[in-house]
């Protein structure tokens, strides 16, 4: 049997400052960002390369957020040209686990999930013939 988590139901506010807090840290780049970090510092164009598909509009306001919440630090290199450099902090090491764990989730459950999103998408496929199923009598 699993336990139960009770939440305060103010936790789902919308001006609950944990919700916009949590939105921020779940968020795909965020995850992706702090894991690209776990090892060492990197500068900008190296953490775009890591993640695949990201603008870089959706980077630099991903690396603000994180360095707004104190997860991550950026720090200016002398070097010719200026570069940046990002570095996870203390804090967000403290996610490492949560989203390792997270992570090893979707590895796991993967084809239970493309096996569900299948069996959701052929009943959607069913729905569009006028609500009945084929192969099924209507009463």
């Amino acid at each position: 049997m699993h336990a139960v988590i009770e939440l305060d139901p103010t936790c789902f506010s919308s001006d609950c400052p944990s919700r916009g807090l949590f939105d921020q840290i779940a968020d795909k780049w965020s995850a992706m960002v702090l894991v690209v970090l776990s090892g060492k510092p990197h500068r900008f164009n190296l953490i775009r390369r890591r993640l695949e598909g990201v603008s870089q509009k959706a980077l630099t306001q991903c690396l603000r957020r994180l360095e707004r919440n104190g997860l991550i630090t950026r720090r200016v290199v002398s070097l010719s040209p200026v570069a940046v450099e990002y570095e996870i902090t203390a804090l967000g090491r403290t996610l490492q686990k949560p989203l390792g764990e997270l992570h090893q989730w979707t590895l796991d459950n993967l084809s239970d999930v493309n096996a569900a999103r299948e069996a959701f998408d052929a009943r959607q496929s069913d729905d569009a013939f006028g609500g009945v199923q084929l192969g099924k009598r209507s009463d």
